[in-house]
């Protein structure tokens, strides 16, 4: 399935019935009085989150949603019926702003959670509401009141507790492979992955942590180069980066320092508070390393970044050192939990989100 994370839709509810002008008109009851019925509420449109959906794709191609109106009073004191309300279902973590101006209107976190997108019109007053001790036969009557209508922009931000970061090829997906169930393209070529992939990571018995890998980032991202930074929102709800290095880079004039240097430069342009993120140091492909230039290559890209925060070496394809990193995910992400949730502040991605004090390179 094609993966889509941004749509605009146009969402209409109902327009409400009209009322209606009635007379009760039977034998041998020549002033029966007014009978006209109210009309039916419009339909509404409501958002609805649904944790089996993974994508906005069904909005790229139906973007006109309209509820149906509430139907006409009609005589006898009968009312209209109400026009049936349409959910349109969304995935968990999908941000519904007003096309126009931008500003968030609701937020889909949990599962069957409803949100009110467009609210249908009231009918209108049938002759029947009108009638008073002074004013026995009145023909007055209102028509229904219009539904709402509105634009709106769709954004789908995963959900995920860590997220992979790195140059294109540095085994991001081969990490995620490796330590969960997801099954992501893997080649030897730039750019394999080209949409975030989520893996369920199981530690032991109802533990478990959700990693995100998005296509990886290259210098001039913030410009448009490669793919862009089009997918870095979908890190802004993570608790924890790992940040993948490729410790033997496969052309011998690549400096690992210089490429960790330049995704840390494109993460801070993009936005700060995703940059201010607790960010650890991962160095993969270290199978491809002598075993006795493992520590002295290691600790020298080290220093030369000068990070003061977590650092694991690992082999994703040969699956060493994974243990020693899925446990001490586990035990940062728990920490974070209990100290503090995941903030929701009105959705702005320039809003205060840091849990922690990045480490800079």
């Amino acid at each position: 399935m094609k993966f889509v994370d941004e749509a605009v839709i146009d969402v209409a509810a109902g327009h409400g019935g009209a009322g209606c002008v009635s007379f009760r008109r039977e034998k041998f009851i020549p002033f029966g009085g007014p009978n006209g019925g109210d009309g039916g509420r419009g339909g509404t449109v409501w958002a609805v989150a649904d944790r089996n959906i993974n994508t906005l794709i069904d909005y790229r191609y139906a973007r006109r949603h309209e509820a149906r109106n509430g139907e006409a009073g009609r005589g006898s004191d009968q009312f209209g019926a109400a026009g049936p309300d349409i959910d349109l279902r969304m995935p968990v973590g999908t941000i519904v702003r007003d096309a126009d101006g931008g500003e968030p209107l609701v937020e889909l976190l949990e599962h069957g959670q409803r949100a009110l997108l467009a609210k249908g019109g009231d009918g209108g007053f049938g002759n029947l509401h009108f009638k008073s001790s002074t004013n026995r036969s009145p023909r007055q009557k209102t028509p229904g009141w219009p539904g709402e209508a509105r634009k709106l922009k769709l954004e789908l931000r995963v959900l995920a507790d860590v997220g992979l970061l790195g140059m294109p090829n540095a085994g991001k997906s081969t990490l995620i492979a490796a330590i969960s169930n997801a099954r992501p393209k893997i080649a030897d070529y730039p750019f394999t992955t080209l949409h975030p992939n989520l893996g369920v990571v199981r530690v032991g018995p109802e533990q478990s942590f959700v990693v995100a890998d998005i296509p990886g980032l290259i210098e001039g991202a913030s410009e448009g180069a490669g793919l862009g930074h089009q997918f870095l929102r979908h890190l802004q709800r993570t608790r924890l980066l790992l940040h993948i290095v490729d410790a033997a880079p496969f052309d011998e004039g690549v400096d690992p320092v210089q490429q960790a240097r330049a995704i840390v430069a494109e993460l801070k342009k993009y936005d700060p508070a995703l940059a201010a993120k607790p960010r650890w140091l991962v160095f993969n492909k270290l199978d491809m390393v002598p075993v006795q230039e493992r520590e002295r290559r290691v600790k020298d890209y080290v220093r030369r970044l000068r990070f003061k925060g977590p650092v694991f070496s690992i082999s994703a394809l040969a699956r060493e050192g994974l243990q020693g990193l899925i446990e001490a995910i586990y035990l940062h992400i728990s920490q974070q939990v209990r100290e503090k949730p995941l903030p929701d502040p009105r959705f702005d991605r320039d809003a205060d989100g840091a849990e922690g004090e990045a480490a800079r390179v």
